[in-house]
């Protein structure tokens, strides 16, 4: 399957930083958010760290990247590695 095809299926697409590539065709992504605040309208960051699937093992450590929902891969990892921007 090509990659235009695997990212049509998908309903969500993230965008990351890569923190830990924690064993092999795996890594660690925290995702950063920005909203207001309902009551005090501050703008408040909240981040997360999602396990993502790398099959190619291309990411590294400090690289922005891109994940999209996906299949379960393992016990954690639900994303999979779209692109390296």
């Amino acid at each position: 399957m090509t990659t235009e095809v695997t990212a049509s299926r998908f309903k969500r697409k993230l965008t990351g930083v890569v923190v830990s590539t924690p064993g092999t065709k795996s890594i660690v992504v925290k995702v950063n958010r920005r909203f207001k605040h309902p009551k005090y309208e501050k703008f408040v960051t909240k981040s997360k760290k999602y396990h993502a699937h790398d099959e190619a093992e291309k990411a590294e450590v400090g690289s922005a990247v891109t994940i999209i929902e996906s299949r379960p891969h393992s016990k954690l990892k639900r994303w999979e590695l779209f692109s390296i921007n």
